[in-house]
C-alpha cells in the first residue's frame, strides 16, 4: 500500500484545488440570498481540510509517478471527487425541502463531472440558482478533465505530470506532445477550452439568454454535458438562433482541441480539414443530422425548414454526447432516435470533450478491416495501416481491438444486468449506452421528456458505474481489478 502513498498525496492536492470550486456557488448563494451559503461554505471547508491533511500527512512521499500510479490516481479521482461534490448537493436539497438519498446525489455529481448530463431531479426551474450553478459547473470542470487542469496550473503536480496527462487524455494515441513540457501542453488545451467558453457565453447572452442562463448553458455546451437549469432543456428558450449557436459550439467541442492549439501556434487553419479524424467527425455529425432531417420531412413530421432545424440540432446534440432537447424525439420514427444514440458512441474526436469510442478508433478499425480483406486476396501484400500521413503502430491497433471487445462486452453485460432487474430491454440497453457514452438521455423510460429518477437505486448505481467506466475509457478502471495491477 505504501507504494501508492505518492498517489494519495497528489490526490490531496487535487481535492484541495477542487474545494475552491465550491466557493463559486457560495458566491452565487450570497448574491441571490437563497439561504444556502452555509452549505457551500462548510462543504468547501471540509473538502479543503480533507485534501490539505492528506497532502500534509504524506508530504514525504514524493517520487516520480509510474503509469500504474497515473491509472490509479485518475480512477480514484473520478470516484472520490463526486462524493465531495454530492455532499453539498444532498444537503442543499434537504434544506429546501426536497431531500434525495445518497444514491441519487452521487449519480447527479458523477453525471456532472463525467459530462453525461443525465439527471434524477425534476422541477429544475424551481431550484435555487446556486444548486443549478453547481450542477452545470461540475460539467465544465470535467469537460477537459480536472487532472489536466491541475497539471496546467499546479506546480506541485509537475513531477509525474506526464503520467497523469496520458492517463486522463482520451484516445488510443497519447504519446505525441504538442510542446516539450506536458504542463505547457495542458495550459494550452485549457486556454483553448476557456476561450471557447468565453465566446459561447457571450454568444448566448447577446442572442437573448439572461447572463446566468448563458453562463450555465455555456458550462454544459462546451463540455458537451447537456445539463440544463430548466425542465424543458433548450425548449425553454424556443429560439432558432440559440439552437444554431449551440450547434456551432457543440461541433467545435466535438473535435480535437489539440488541432486548435496547433493552429494557434502556427497561425494557420490549413491543417484542420487535413486531419482525417476531424473530417470524419464533422461528416458524421452533420451528415447524421441531414439524414434525420430527411426522415422527418419524408414522414411528414415537419416541413422542410423545421425538419432541418430539429434534425440538425437534436442529432448534433445527442451524437456529440451533449443531450440537449427541444422536443420529445422519441415520438419521431424509431430510426431517428436510434441513429442518434448509436452515433453518440463514435461521433466525437479523441482529445475532445466527448466520450464514447472516439472517431479515431473507428477509423483505425475500418482501415484494419480493409487491410485484412486485402490480405485474403493478396496474402503477401505489405499494406500498413495509415491515418493521414502517419503509420499506425501495431500496438495501437491491438489496443483499439481490445478496447472494442471490452466496450461491446461491457454494454452487453450491464444491459443484461439491468434486464435481470425487470427493466425493459430498450430502456436497459439505452441506459447503458447513454451512460457509457456519457450522452445523457436514452430511449424508453429515460428519454428526453423523462429522467433517471424513474429507475430503482440499484439500476441507478449500475448507470453510475457505467458513467465512470465510460469517462475512464473502460480499460483504466477495469485494469484496477486485475491481479497484475497490484503486483510491483
Amino acid at each position: 500500500m505504501a507504494d501508492f502513498f505518492p498517489v494519495l498525496r497528489v490526490l490531496g492536492a487535487l481535492l484541495t484545488f477542487f474545494s475552491l470550486g465550491m466557493l463559486l456557488p457560495c458566491v452565487v448563494s450570497w448574491v441571490q440570498e437563497d439561504g444556502l451559503i452555509h452549505v457551500w461554505g462548510i462543504s468547501a471547508g471540509a473538502a479543503f481540510v480533507s485534501g490539505a491533511l492528506l497532502w500534509a500527512g504524506l508530504r514525504k512521499f514524493k517520487r516520480e509517478l509510474q503509469p500504474r500510479h497515473g491509472i490509479f490516481l485518475v480512477s480514484l479521482t473520478w470516484v472520490l471527487l463526486p462524493f465531495f461534490a454530492s455532499v453539498p448537493l444532498m444537503w442543499a436539497l434537504d434544506d429546501i425541502g426536497r431531500p434525495i438519498n445518497f444514491t441519487h446525489a452521487y449519480f447527479e455529481a458523477v453525471s456532472g463531472l463525467t459530462t453525461t448530463g443525465a439527471t434524477v431531479l425534476t422541477k429544475l426551474d424551481d431550484l435555487p440558482l446556486s444548486i443549478n450553478f453547481w450542477r452545470t459547473f461540475l460539467q465544465w470542470l470535467g469537460g477537459m478533465g480536472i487532472l489536466v487542469l491541475a497539471v496546467a496550473i499546479l506546480p506541485l503536480l509537475g513531477v509525474g505530470g506526464s503520467q497523469l496527462f496520458k492517463a486522463e487524455i482520451a484516445g488510443p494515441i497519447k504519446d505525441s506532445k504538442l510542446t516539450p513540457r506536458v504542463k505547457e501542453t495542458a495550459k494550452g488545451l485549457w486556454g483553448i477550452y476557456s476561450t471557447f467558453s468565453i465566446a459561447c457565453f457571450l454568444a448566448y447572452w447577446v442572442a437573448g439568454m439572461t447572463a446566468m442562463d448563458a453562463l450555465m448553458h455555456m458550462f454544459s455546451t462546451v463540455s458537451l454535458g447537456g445539463l440544463s437549469s430548466h425542465d424543458a432543456s433548450f425548449a425553454h428558450f424556443n429560439s432558432g438562433w440559440l439552437e444554431m449557436i449551440s450547434v456551432v459550439f457543440m461541433l467545435a467541442a466535438s473535435c480535437n482541441f489539440a488541432l486548435y492549439f496547433i493552429a494557434l501556434r502556427k497561425r494557420s487553419l490549413r491543417g484542420f480539414w487535413r486531419d482525417p479524424e476531424m473530417r470524419a467527425t464533422i461528416i458524421a455529425l452533420v451528415g447524421g443530422g441531414l439524414v434525420v432531417s430527411a426522415v422527418l420531412w419524408s414522414k411528414g413530421i415537419y416541413g422542410p425548414l423545421e425538419s432541418l432545424r430539429y434534425g440538425i440540432f437534436h442529432t448534433v446534440s445527442v451524437a456529440s454526447t451533449t443531450g440537449y432537447a427541444t422536443t420529445d424525439y422519441l415520438k419521431w420514427p424509431a430510426f431517428a432516435p436510434m441513429l442518434m444514440l448509436l452515433l453518440s458512441g463514435v461521433a466525437t474526436s479523441a482529445g475532445s470533450a466527448g466520450c464514447g469510442i472516439k472517431m479515431v478508433r473507428v477509423l483505425i478499425l475500418v482501415k484494419q478491416t480493409l487491410r485484412e480483406m486485402t490480405r485474403l486476396v493478396h496474402p503477401r501484400a505489405v499494406q500498413p495501416v495509415t491515418l493521414g500521413n502517419m503509420v499506425v503502430d501495431n500496438r495501437v491497433i491491438f489496443s483499439v481491438l481490445a478496447f472494442m471487445l471490452v466496450y461491446g462486452v461491457t454494454i452487453i453485460a450491464l444491459s443484461m444486468l439491468l434486464v435481470l432487474t425487470d427493466l425493459d430491454p430498450i430502456t436497459a440497453f439505452s441506459a447503458v449506452v447513454a451512460s457509457i457514452n456519457c450522452t445523457g438521455p436514452g430511449l424508453g423510460d429515460i428519454g428526453p421528456s423523462s429522467h433517471f429518477g424513474v429507475l430503482t437505486d440499484f439500476q441507478v448505481w449500475v448507470c453510475t458505474f457505467a458513467m465512470v467506466l465510460g469517462r475512464l475509457e473502460l480499460l483504466s478502471l477495469i485494469a484496477l481489478l486485475t491481479p497484475s495491477f497490484w503486483r510491483k
